[in-house]
């Protein structure tokens, strides 16, 4: 009709003369052109053949935090090792509770190398071994002095450097386009190679073995696969080992009847 035509008219000698209805539809044009193209790449399927590989290798990153499970004797004298006295110029007879616990979560780090067999279309058994660098600080209800005698400090530190063997089991859910949400659990035994004087206040077993659940997300890009991982690592074993040689600072080791590590760890996984 003539009134369309009017309008039609109307619009286009505005855009002609408006510039920045001329720039807005630039704009909109450029983003509908770029939308396109993204749409276009994520249509576009990534390694499409990876996971039919019986065998692919990778490294791994990661952040990890330590934690311990305190299991405490109810009376410090229910412990057999204990021996009454004066401890630290603490008049100890066995009735007191001691009681500790962790301070504070401080991030560690974690690497390693990624080995992946492919069991089915589902599966995978994979085995990541590699190095974690941690640290854990305990506080007490009762002063802390190292047997030095440097001082009174308001937490303990252990630092432990870890060999990590852990050996897990990966469910992979149907691939989604570029993505594919998995599961994994396991076991992984450690061995703590730092150094554990005869100063430390509680002293650690080296050798450890652990229970390992966590879930991830596979993400295939161009050249690799990024997998972001979240694992939890539950201590299965007593790690307590005697105190320092020292018999008056035992009472830091005394007070536990048991004592496991946990392990949290955020990795990202490179194949």
């Amino acid at each position: 009709s003539s009134y369309n035509n009017f309008v039609l008219l109307w619009f286009l000698s505005v855009v002609d003369n408006c510039f920045i209805v001329k720039r807005f539809l630039y704009i909109l044009i450029f983003l509908l052109v770029g939308f396109s193209s993204v749409a276009q790449r994520l249509l576009l399927k990534n390694l499409t053949t990876f996971d039919d590989k019986r065998v692919h290798f990778g490294f791994s990153l990661g952040i990890n935090t330590v934690d311990f499970n305190f299991e405490h004797y109810n009376f410090i004298g229910d412990n057999p090792k204990f021996i009454p006295g004066d401890d630290r110029g603490i008049n100890l007879n066995g009735t007191e509770r001691i009681r500790a616990d962790i301070s504070s979560l401080v991030p560690g780090f974690t690497v390693g190398i990624v080995t992946n067999l492919r069991l089915a279309e589902s599966f995978d058994l994979r085995f990541l071994p590699g190095m974690s660098f941690s640290e854990r600080r305990i506080v007490y209800n009762i002063p802390i002095v190292d047997v030095n005698s440097t001082g009174e400090n308001n937490f303990f530190s252990i630092k432990s450097t870890f060999l990590d063997f852990p050996l897990l089991v990966k469910y992979k859910s149907r691939k989604m386009n570029n993505q594919r949400p998995y599961i994994i659990s396991g076991v992984a035994y450690r061995i703590d190679i730092s150094k554990t004087g005869k100063e430390d206040l509680v002293r650690l077993k080296p050798f450890s073995a652990s229970a390992e659940v966590g879930v991830g997300w596979d993400t295939y890009l161009q050249f690799f696969r990024l997998s972001t991982e979240l694992k939890f690592s539950f201590g299965m074993d007593n790690i307590l080992d005697n105190g320092p040689k020292s018999g008056q600072y035992q009472v830091y080791t005394n007070a536990f009847s048991r004592l496991s590590s946990n392990m949290f760890v955020l990795s990202f996984h490179f194949e």
